[in-house]
């Protein structure tokens, strides 16, 4: 079934029976799974402890009136922006949340953050990845209150092209916490303030650009799971047009720290090669199962970008396309860089240090980069990490993926478990190369790709009919047949 969806249950349904149902089956998933759940006792004290004594920088940049922008109900906040004219140009202040200003290596919370790689979320759980004491409380950018930072400053040019990157640790302190949905209903109403007015100004420039070098951005939909007269639905929501302006001031930031490594000899990169050829023609199948005008020529970055994921049916492709993405890692170097330096879908050497609080990575990177700014060495604790982080991400991300696919089986399981023996229009979109009477179907409505068995052959390509056998909610599988 399709992965990568951001799912959340809408608040209204939090009393529900059937909500209640939905919360037990991820808890089962968590525990099937041995996902780690309360953080050891001897961590949550050492996080007490940091939390109250943190390592403060001398300067201070509590001047800059930074906001974050973020979903409304997140706590953990990593980054607080401000944007301003410089010139003709553009100067982006962006503070991250300075972990490493609490965590120090080899102790019981960094031993932890190393077990888990990566906050996990399933719907409306969360397993984070440091204790909330820290991720949701002091070491997260919350508004009216001075934290240590990771300060970026980055300048560019009048048509957004980055010309500057500098990044050292300082002081901060963020003005307010702004949900997604506010700063676009102030930005229409033509209120917001100049910085606000400027990301929505540099975010299209930005965006523009990514297009020029022929970038690709996927626009993942979110999913709100609705529970209605004890039945699940899913509805997906579209992404506000400053959320994809937020999203490039972080790229922005790792484009400058891939740079910064690159210059400096010394970094980790996050990587992606070039996509499949196999996987694009699977894409293109999966483009006319669901009657999209993939047109021959175009690329597959160009036609993702053309999809609206309001759109049940290029939603379902948006997710689709997430196979593009496979093969993306982490790559470390000391001294001549990798033979493999861009991330392919971003056209361009790339880094992850804008999530602190939510990936373990970033800790690292952003510490590098500090370290080189400064013209200091970069740390012994941050070197020795170094060749273990690759694995660790890779198996944290392995464990979020099952988590989060499973979860998605459930929620799809849920919707289907009452049409057993119903007939559904659909596409074969994959086929087993050993066992050619089994494969994959893309199905029309409800837009989800599932297993398929037939009696023969399956038709690679083509448009089918597929009965419903089995949805057992327990074991989380759905069974079609092609009829």
């Amino acid at each position: 079934m399709p992965t990568n969806r951001v799912l959340s249950l809408r608040p209204a349904a939090e009393d529900s029976v059937a909500a209640a149902t939905l919360r037990r089956g991820i808890a089962a998933i968590r525990d099937e799974q041995s996902l780690p759940s309360d953080f050891p006792e001897e961590a949550q004290r050492t996080a007490v402890a940091s939390a109250a004594a943190p390592r403060l920088p001398d300067l201070d940049r509590t001047d800059l009136p930074m906001v974050t922008v973020d979903p409304a109900s997140a706590m953990d906040l990593d980054q607080a922006l401000h944007l301003a004219r410089a010139g003709s140009g553009y100067v982006l202040s962006y503070a991250i949340a300075d972990v490493a200003a609490y965590v120090t290596a080899g102790d019981p919370v960094d031993r932890e953050a190393h077990r888990r790689g990566q906050s996990f979320y399933g719907a409306d759980s969360k397993i984070p990845l440091h204790p909330t004491v820290l991720s949701e409380d002091a070491g997260s950018l919350l508004p009216g209150q001075t934290r240590p930072a990771l300060l970026w400053t980055v300048t560019m040019d009048a048509d957004g092209e980055r010309t500057d990157t500098r990044v050292q640790r300082a002081l901060v302190r963020s003005r307010a916490k702004l949900s997604y949905d506010e700063v676009q209903r102030s930005l229409d109403a033509g209120t917001a303030d100049e910085s606000l007015q400027l990301l929505r100004e540099v975010g299209e420039k930005r965006i523009a650009l990514e297009i020029e070098r022929g970038g690709m951005t996927l626009p993942m939909p979110e999913q709100e799971i609705v529970v209605q007269d004890g039945e699940w639905s899913l509805e997906f929501r579209s992404e506000l047009p400053v959320e994809l302006w937020n999203a490039q001031m972080s790229l922005l930031c790792g484009f400058g720290a891939a740079a910064l490594m690159l210059d400096g000899g010394v970094g980790i990169l996050r990587t992606l090669p070039p996509p499949d050829p196999r996987d694009v023609k699977r894409l293109r199948r999966v483009a006319h199962a669901l009657k999209l005008d993939w047109r021959r020529a175009e690329s597959p970055a160009d036609f993702i970008r053309r999809l609206d994921p309001a759109d049940p049916a290029e939603a379902a492709m948006a997710v689709a396309s997430t196979r593009l993405l496979r093969g993306s890692g982490y790559t470390p170097f000391d001294g001549a860089p990798p033979d493999q330096t861009e991330h392919a879908a971003l056209a361009s050497p790339y880094a992850h240090v804008t999530a602190p609080l939510r990936r373990l990575v970033d800790r690292f990177a952003g510490e590098i980069c500090v370290s080189l700014c400064a013209g200091q060495p970069v740390p012994e604790w941050v070197l020795a990490a170094m060749p273990d982080l690759p694995d660790e991400m890779r198996e944290s991300t392995r464990r979020a993926n099952a988590y989060e696919n499973a979860v998605v089986d459930l929620v799809e399981t849920g919707i289907l478990r009452r049409r057993v023996g119903e007939e559904f229009a659909a596409a074969v979109v994959e086929v087993d190369r050993k066992t050619p009477h089994r494969g994959v179907v893309t199905v029309e409505e409800p837009a989800i790709e599932a297993e398929v068995e037939s009696s023969s052959a399956l038709p690679l390509g083509h448009e089918v009919t597929v009965r419903l056998e089995a949805a057992d909610l327990a074991t989380r599988t759905v069974e079609f047949r092609l009829v």
